[in-house]
């Protein structure tokens, strides 16, 4: 299973556009590889370097296995959006307080879907997908204020 953008490289910078410097808007990504009896995807993406530990900038699940491409500016097909790190539903862009910041872009195939509400937190999306995952991977993109 693969993550990749037409935006950036893996551990490359993650253009301006997608932060808050820029338009704040989510990047395109590409999935591929998908294994067969896949029932839903999960995208989880967070930043492990923020000051007060993991800050997580969005989460998405329920995504319609088929999916290959999630479109800059928009939510992934079927997707249920839960909470960020910044109590907000949907996108949050790269926004580090200083410093340089790694953005790790996580896509996981379960052999499930998740009923789960909008109010989910990533702690709660990740205890429920705990023993469904069959593939994951991930594409990092960097960032500094």
């Amino acid at each position: 299973m693969k993550i990749t953008s037409s935006a950036f490289e893996h551990n490359k910078p993650i253009p301006e556009k997608y932060t808050c410097k820029g338009e704040g808007i989510n990047p395109p990504l590409t999935i591929s590889d998908t294994p067969a009896n896949t029932q839903s995807l999960v995208l989880i993406i967070d930043d492990p370097d923020a000051p007060i530990g993991l800050w997580t900038h969005w989460t998405a699940w329920n995504i319609d296995p088929k999916t290959t491409e999630i479109k800059e500016n928009s939510t992934p097909t079927g997707a249920i959006e839960g909470i960020t790190s910044a109590k907000t539903n949907g996108w949050h862009p790269p926004c580090p307080p200083s410093g340089a910041h790694r953005y790790f872009f996580k896509i996981f195939a379960l052999d499930t879907r998740l009923n789960l509400p909008t109010s989910t937190n990533p702690d709660q999306l990740k205890s429920a997908m705990q023993s469904h995952v069959l593939a994951q991977a991930e594409l990092i993109g960097l960032f500094s204020h």
